[in-house]
């Protein structure tokens, strides 16, 4: 059953709350926080406050992805703030280990993202303890940027090694590719700018979906 999770980042920031519930109606399973410091990616989105207002209008679980330079220090703050799922990525942290165990103490599901150039194996010590993997299929940073079809392999490569394990794609996901990434073996779908720039949410998703 393919999960959709709309990113945020790709909102009216303006209407946020009303956005939410848009997404909602429209049959979103989750919704995708790209959390974002201005260090290890070359942008800068929104942090506790904006997520504690989020978490008080949404009624799907918070599906936070980490693109910061030392997401250890956000693990518990960002649990008391309600959010269900946080990814981390590998290529942020020394001790990944220690991370994903500290996340779910903290009664989250224990995600790790992988960059495009990022191998596969590199989660091979590890993902016997992860509840999903997150692959990017661009380069993360940005909204709205070219769908990478690299990705298509590295589904096939995490779902070689671990047959149980959720799979979210993250970056340029449309109505073209969705069937294909599901036949690679995805399981989560994350659409920004595709669901957020239609006319009709709904419509944007029962496409994907």
């Amino acid at each position: 059953m393919i999960r959709i999770s709309p990113s945020l980042l790709a909102a009216d920031f303006g209407r946020l709350a009303a956005e939410i519930h848009a997404v909602e109606q429209a049959g979103a399973d989750l919704l995708h926080l790209d959390i974002m410091d201005g260090h290890f990616v070359p942008n800068l989105t929104f942090g506790a406050p904006v997520v504690k207002a989020i978490a008080a209008v949404a009624d799907v679980p918070l599906d936070a992805h980490f693109m910061v330079a030392n997401p250890q220090d956000y693990i518990e703050p960002f649990a008391r703030l309600g959010v269900r799922m946080f990814s981390v990525h590998q290529e942020a942290v020394i001790h990944l280990h220690r991370i994903v165990n500290r996340i779910k103490d903290a009664g989250m599901l224990a995600g790790v993202a992988l960059n495009p150039a990022t191998p596969v194996d590199t989660l091979c010590h590890v993902l016997p303890e992860l509840d999903y993997v997150v692959l990017m299929s661009v380069n993360p940073g940005f909204a709205g940027q070219a769908f990478l079809p690299l990705v298509y392999d590295k589904i096939h490569a995490v779902r070689a090694l671990r047959g149980d394990i959720d799979i979210q794609v993250d970056g340029g996901v449309c109505d073209t590719n969705a069937k294909v990434l599901a036949d690679a073996g995805a399981t989560i779908l994350v659409a920004g700018s595709f669901v957020f720039r239609a006319a009709d949410y709904a419509a944007a998703i029962a496409s994907l979906k």
